[in-house]
């Protein structure tokens, strides 16, 4: 009877669970395909150190899941994860709301030890792929690659076909790279190898250039925040392309990265597109082809009679690349694109207006060519139906890089969740990006039309690159319900806001309530699960503490920080023990706000063992001058004002000097000058003189 017991008390659970998941089974409605995903943590090194991962099946990236068009989809996720919940997303497909894998928007998260079922009908064909939605899980390794296969055949045949999946790895902890982003690190501009310097400036002839953006008071320009220190494709630096000579091969091409733009280029000519997102286009070919991420473009390439050839996915900033190879023999090297001139002011905003070119292959015929959608054609006509009513919503992409926050119309997702939109209405949907930035937009649960000219035969997509300073228009059916997300697909500007919910007005509101309520609490890295609204980690802005000192041999200085996207907690000091009877300190302890990145006010207490000062209560403002220096005005209680003027000069990527000028009312005049190389992220060597306590030299840390 004991055994009885035992058995029956470990048998009811799993009952109970295998009850649950009856509950949620949908009618199957095709031939039965079925997956299971085991999604652990594990120690990888896909750029030769090794560090934590996040594995599906114990790999990265996870496995190809492969149908063909009408199959029903059971896929069983299970998180093998100890303190992380996790999730999945389906991109690209059209599937039920609640199968979207959007955690407290579509779907709960997937607890630790829990498995959750997905199941869907695969009503159309394409290359897609899927990923966490959770957090930064997709940085560390929580994607793969989804094909569907027509169910008349492919309408471009091949002899065989290949997935090649790109993407960014970093051996530095995904909320670390956030965290960096958002204090203003300039450490991944070091690894880039395209950080802005007086010297290097000097040496492209372009010091009038940097110093004009000086003048404007405009942040160095990129093409993209992070350094990575590996680019790979299908888990790897490099691969082979499968096939015999004079074989036609389908490449299906995914951009999985977290942050990073290809130009996608074949050393034996020219690739011919044949599908885009998913829906197959009329063929066209193309030298180098510019992918954001989130897309995904089937190609054909010809394996040649003789000779190896490199197919290389080279980064948009141009610090890096992954290769697939094909053929046998003498390799032929595919070439990069010439990296972006950083000091031009007008670069970026010459290659985003020559993509208005009338000729539809001007922008492709470019050293650095645009996204090709001016080329792209659908086979079939993807016209709306035209008795449906229309509305227009525009969108402005904006971005503040001092803060690191990104957003729609100046507001983070937080500030403003919801895009309410009605069934049955046809929405036509203007992107106008105000940053210096392109933006990979994506929409959940629908395909829309990318509006650049082929009138009926538009294609039909769900991610957009949004190139600087430019536009795009696209429209679609809202012929849905509940609740979709839409964001940009740099995680890092979605995690820092750029997102939204579109949400149906009818039915939309009862899905995110239900997942918010429903949803447990556990501890760990998803510490966002109670957050009002059923917006988990998108319910709240970011916010990070952050800190610099300096030990030297004659003072200290350093500056504690918590932030998030407007407000600061501040706790600064300037301790001196040079050409002085005893240590000299002064400690400030604010809180400021942030208005813009010209000008922020503050309020605080102001600590001093100074002789002839006492402790008092400041107020004051930072307002950032022409030439990139700042001026700080400040009075406390006690009636005495101080002003202040700051400048940094960067000479070459690693070294800078620095200077402070300050008048007190009470203290008088207090200057100091010095100089910094940076050694790491973490460490960089300082020297500085200082009016009070002399001359002196030690490290600078930053943590």
């Amino acid at each position: 009877m004991k055994i009885f017991l035992s058995l029956a008390a470990l048998w009811l659970p799993m009952a109970a669970l295998a009850c649950d998941d009856c509950k949620t089974r949908r009618p199957v409605t095709g031939p039965l395909v079925e997956y299971d995903l085991y999604i652990a943590e594990q120690t990888v090194s896909p750029a030769g150190k090794p560090v934590r991962g996040l594995t599906i099946n114990g790999g990265i990236p996870g496995p190809t899941l492969r149908f063909r068009e009408g199959d029903f989809a059971r896929i069983r996720v299970h998180n093998q994860l100890k303190n992380e919940t996790t999730s999945t997303h389906w991109h690209g497909l059209l599937l039920p709301n609640e199968m979207d894998g959007v955690p407290h928007v579509t779907t709960p998260p997937i607890q630790p030890g829990t498995t959750h079922t997905f199941e869907f009908e695969m009503r159309h064909s394409g290359t897609y792929w899927y990923h966490s939605h959770t957090h930064l899980q997709e940085q560390s390794g929580i994607y793969g690659s989804i094909v569907v296969l027509p169910k008349g055949g492919e309408p471009v045949a091949a002899d065989r076909e290949q997935v090649l999946l790109f993407s960014d790895w970093t051996n530095i902890d995904p909320h670390e790279v956030q965290r960096m982003l958002m204090r203003g690190s300039d450490y991944f501009g070091l690894m880039r190898r395209n950080s802005q310097s007086i010297l290097g400036a000097a040496q492209q002839g372009m010091l009038k250039d940097y110093f004009r953006r000086e003048w404007t008071r405009m942040m160095p320009m990129d093409v993209s925040d992070v350094g990575y220190h590996a680019f790979l494709v299908n888990g790897l630096r490099s691969t082979k392309i499968e096939g015999r000579p004079g074989e036609r091969v389908r490449l299906r091409l995914i951009n999985a990265s977290a942050a990073t733009y290809f130009y996608i280029h074949s050393s034996a000519g020219p690739m011919t597109i044949v599908a885009a997102d998913g829906p197959p286009v009329q063929p066209v070919p193309v030298d180098r082809l510019f992918m954001a991420i989130a897309e995904t473009y089937d190609v054909i390439i010809t394996i040649p009679a003789s000779g190896q050839y490199e197919l290389r996915a080279t980064t948009q900033d141009g610090s890096g690349h992954a290769s697939a190879f094909f053929g046998e023999g003498a390799l032929t090297p595919s070439s990069d694109p010439p990296r972006p001139n950083l000091y031009q002011m007008n670069e970026m905003l010459r290659l985003a207006l020559e993509e208005k070119e009338d000729d539809p292959r001007a922008s492709l015929n470019l050293p650095r060519p645009g996204s090709p959608y001016r080329v792209l054609k659908s086979t079939k006509d993807t016209t709306l139906p035209r008795h449906l009513p229309r509305r227009k919503i525009t969108m402005h992409l904006t971005g503040d890089m001092n803060r690191y926050v990104w957003g729609f119309d100046g507001k983070t997702m937080a500030q403003e969740p919801y895009v309410p939109i009605k069934k049955g209405e046809i929405i036509e949907l203007e992107l106008i990006n105000d940053t210096m930035m392109h933006h990979p937009i994506h929409l959940h649960g629908h395909f829309f039309r990318v509006l650049m000219g082929q009138g009926a035969r538009s294609p039909l997509k769900h991610t957009v690159d949004v190139p600087p300073m430019t536009s795009r228009t696209v429209e679609f059916e809202a012929n849905e319900e509940k609740d979709w997300m839409f964001h940009c697909h740099i995680l890092y500007h979605m995690m820092s806001g750029m997102a939204r919910v579109f949400r149906y007005e009818e039915t939309g509101h009862k899905v995110t309530e239900a997942a918010a309520e429903n949803a447990p609490s556990v501890t760990g890295h998803d510490h966002s699960l109670a957050h009002a609204g059923g917006l988990g980690e998108h319910g709240h802005d970011m916010a990070y503490v952050w800190g610099a000192a300096s030990i030297q041999s004659h003072m200290s200085e350093g500056l504690l920080t918590w932030m998030n996207p407007k407000n600061d907690l501040l706790l600064g000091w300037e301790v001196g023990w040079g050409k002085v009877d005893k240590p000299e300190y002064e400690i400030d302890a604010f809180y400021q706000r942030y208005f813009n990145p010209n000008f922020q006010a503050f309020i605080g207490a102001r600590f001093s063992n100074e002789e002839n000062v006492e402790n008092r209560a400041a107020i004051g403002f930072n307002y950032r001058l022409p030439l990139m220096a700042w001026a700080e005005l400040s009075m406390d209680s006690e009636g005495d004002a101080r002003i202040a003027l700051s400048k940094r000069f960067q000479l070459t990527p690693r070294l800078g000097i620095f200077g402070e000028v300050e008048y007190d009312t009470n203290t008088r005049w207090e200057w100091s000058a010095g100089a910094d190389y940076t050694l790491t992220r973490h460490a960089s060597l300082i020297t500085q003189y200082h009016s009070e306590f002399g001359l002196g030299a030690g490290v600078l840390i930053r943590f």
